[in-house]
């Protein structure tokens, strides 16, 4: 098999925004000047814009009109608006790679050619491309905020750990999408995110489903980009209502219920029962995880 450095590639950018215009201008800004450190090769951007109401989609065809913006109703979340992205590209043509990021990562500029190398890597030792994930990291506390995961396992539960990045590249298990680079012989294997999931958890699903298909998942040395981790507790204050905690139970964008039951099911169904429990219990007395988390 060819080294991916050696001859040009066509890579589709995906990414998906609603609502925080200066934060998606600088992530779009920052990815250009990567792409500068890139020579020969060609990269296409899809912006999904879900129905932003601050002129988010306006002035990204004003300031970078080579990118592609889609415009939704704004019910799509981010792993709907990923997967429109990622189906309009397809809809053109099969790319040699797919990049995708968070709008709210600014991103270094030698995180494409770090991803490149991570590519002969993965080709050098075990023959065949993956996915490739970018660390981010806070600038204010110099954390690792979001990259590449390791699996933990006990009598009782799954655990991850968030791996920091170093000078070389590095097996993991699951990874977060800020920065992931996903090849096309993946896409042809296991196709996009899956349609079972609005918001979250897309991104561990795939990469599970990459690993149990024996395709490498490598965490690229160095930092991928800066982002803050602002997903903050998952739970409700135990000053919130029943009901408040029970929406919260069920959102998309909170507990996710029906979606993180399936994904547990589905790669890790000895701890079904432990998981459904621990929902309900974080719901009736988030008490416990004030005092406790």
């Amino acid at each position: 098999m060819s080294n991916c450095n050696d001859k040009e590639m066509e890579i589709a950018v995906l990414l998906t925004c609603y609502n925080r215009k200066e934060k998606t201008l600088t992530c779009l800004d920052s990815l250009y000047h990567a792409i500068d450190q890139t020579k020969g090769h060609d990269f296409t951007i899809y912006l999904v814009d879900d129905g932003s109401t601050d002129g988010t989609g306006d002035s990204v065809r004003s300031q970078f009109p080579a990118v592609k913006v889609i415009e939704s109703d704004g019910n799509l979340f981010w792993a709907g608006g990923m997967r429109l992205a990622w189906n309009s590209a397809l809809a053109e043509k099969e790319y040699d790679a797919y990049l995708l990021l968070n709008d709210d990562v600014v991103l270094v500029e030698s995180f494409i050619l770090n991803i490149l190398n991570t590519n002969s890597h993965s080709i050098k030792k075990t023959g065949q491309s993956g996915i490739y994930c970018g660390s981010t990291v806070d600038k204010e506390s110099g954390n690792t905020s979001y990259g590449g995961l390791r699996i933990v396992k006990n009598s009782f539960r799954v655990k991850t750990t968030l791996l920091n990045p170093t000078d070389n590249p590095q097996r993991c298990h699951l990874a977060n999408a800020n920065i992931l680079w996903i090849s096309n012989e993946v896409t042809r294997k296991i196709g996009i995110l899956s349609n079972r999931f609005v918001h979250c958890l897309a991104d561990y699903d795939y990469t599970l489903t990459a690993n149990e298909h024996q395709i490498p998942l490598w965490i690229i040395p160095g930092v991928g980009g800066y982002c803050s981790n602002d997903h903050g507790n998952s739970w409700k204050a135990p000053s919130s209502s029943l009901k408040e905690r029970i929406a919260y139970l069920k959102s998309p964008k909170g507990l996710a219920y029906d979606e993180y039951l399936y994904y547990v099911r589905k790669h890790f169904p000895l701890f079904y029962p432990y998981s459904f429990f621990m929902l309900w219990l974080k719901t009736f007395f988030p008490v416990i995880w004030d005092k406790f988390k």
